[in-house]
C-alpha cells in the first residue's frame, strides 16, 4: 500500500535501464533463511498487522564485540550508509529529521509497520550518500541521484516478535511491494569463530568495514544493546576537536595533528589519516569526528589513533 495514498509517478524506461545497470545485486544466501534455522519454523501471517507507528523512536544501536561466541548468531555486512528510519508515513534520520526521497523510492511500503535500515549507495560512498540524503528538492537532478540509491532494510521495529520472524516479513515485504530500491540485508547464520573472521576478511577484502552480529531470537531494543555486536579488525570511536597542532616539514602551513577529547574525557592527538585537502581545510574546532585505534593504554588513552571521518548528523 503506498503510505500517501496517492497516484505514484514511475521512472521513465530509460533511467530504469540506467539503474538497472548500476544496481548492486545483493548475494543470495546458498541455504534459503528457513533451512539454516536449527529448527524449522511456522511462517507467522502477516497479512493483517495493524499498529501504531511514533513518528520517531530510539534506534537499536551496537556495541563492539569483545568475546562472545557468535556461533548460530546471524551475520551481515556493516554497510557504509545513513540511517534510516520508515515511520509508516516518511523516510527519518536518527536525530528526526525527514530525508525528502522521491515518491517512487518510498513506494508501496507499508503504513502500519515500521522499518529499519540505511540508506546505502555502495562500499568507500557514505560521502555522496550524505549529499543525496541531505536534499531538499527533490528537482530532476536530485531524482536522477536518488535512482541509484537503496534502502536496505535489517530490521521492523513495531513488531514485537523475534529477529527471525522480522526478517521473514521483511522478505514478505519486499516481495509484495515490487519495489526495486527496496532491499533487505543479508543474513547468514554463524557456525563459529573461524566462519565469522573469514567473512569479515571476505568483506573488509571488498572494502566493506566489517560486520554485524545479531542474537537470535532476540527482540528490537530501542537502545545500545548487547543483541547487536560490531565486529571489525579495528576499533573506532568519536572526538570532539579542541584544538589544532601546526604541521611540520612537507606538512608546514597545515596541519599536524588534531587536539581532540574523546566521551570518556581523555584528550589527545591524531595525526594519521588525514588527506592534503584534510590537512589544508581541518573539520572546524568543536566537531565531532571518528577515529581508528589499535587498543586502549592502562591510563585509557587510544593508541595509534587514526582519524576516519568528520561526524555527520543528519
Amino acid at each position: 500500500m503506498d503510505s500517501n495514498k496517492e497516484t505514484v509517478e514511475s521512472p521513465k524506461t530509460e533511467e530504469l535501464d540506467c539503474f538497472i545497470d548500476d544496481i548492486i545485486v545483493y548475494q543470495e544466501a546458498k541455504n534459503t533463511y528457513e533451512d539454516e534455522l536449527p529448527h524449522k519454523r511456522q511462517k507467522p501471517n502477516f497479512s493483517d498487522i495493524n499498529s501504531s507507528i511514533p513518528r520517531i523512536i530510539p534506534l537499536l544501536l551496537a556495541i563492539n564485540r569483545l568475546n562472545e561466541d557468535p556461533k548460530n548468531w546471524w551475520m551481515s555486512e556493516k554497510l557504509d550508509g545513513v540511517r534510516c528510519y520508515w515511520n509508516g508515513k516518511c523516510l527519518i534520520s536518527r536525530q528526526g529529521n525527514t530525508y525528502t526521497a522521491p515518491h517512487f523510492f518510498i513506494s508501496n511500503l507499508p503504513d502500519s509497520v515500521s522499518l529499519d535500515g540505511e540508506l546505502w549507495l555502495g562500499r568507500k560512498m557514505f560521502q555522496e550518500c550524505v549529499s543525496i540524503a541531505r536534499c531538499t528538492d527533490n528537482g530532476k537532478n536530485d531524482m536522477n541521484r536518488w535512482y541509484r540509491m537503496r534502502y536496505m532494510i535489517f530490521d521492523a521495529p513495531s513488531l514485537n516478535i523475534p529477529f527471525e520472524e522480522r526478517v521473514d516479513y521483511i522478505k514478505s515485504l519486499i516481495r509484495r511491494t515490487n519495489n526495486p530500491y527496496i532491499k533487505l540485508v543479508e543474513q547468514i547464520l554463524c557456525t563459529g569463530e573461524k566462519h565469522m573472521l573469514e567473512e569479515l576478511a571476505r568483506i573488509e577484502e571488498l572494502g566493506g568495514e566489517g560486520l554485524m552480529l545479531r542474537k537470535p531470537k532476540s527482540l528490537y531494543e530501542n537502545k545500545r544493546s548487547k543483541t547487536l555486536l560490531k565486529v571489525k579488525s579495528f576499533r573506532d570511536a568519536e572526538a570532539v576537536i579542541i584544538g589544532y597542532e601546526d604541521g611540520k616539514g612537507k606538512y608546514e602551513g597545515l596541519i599536524g595533528a588534531l587536539k581532540v577529547r574523546n566521551l570518556n574525557g581523555k584528550e589527545f592527538k591524531i595525526g594519521s589519516g588525514f588527506t592534503d585537502a584534510e590537512r589544508l581545510s581541518p573539520p572546524e574546532i568543536g566537531s565531532m569526528i571518528t577515529y581508528k585505534y589499535q587498543e586502549l593504554s592502562k591510563d585509557g588513552i587510544p593508541r595509534f589513533p587514526t582519524f576516519f571521518r568528520k561526524k555527520i548528523d543528519i
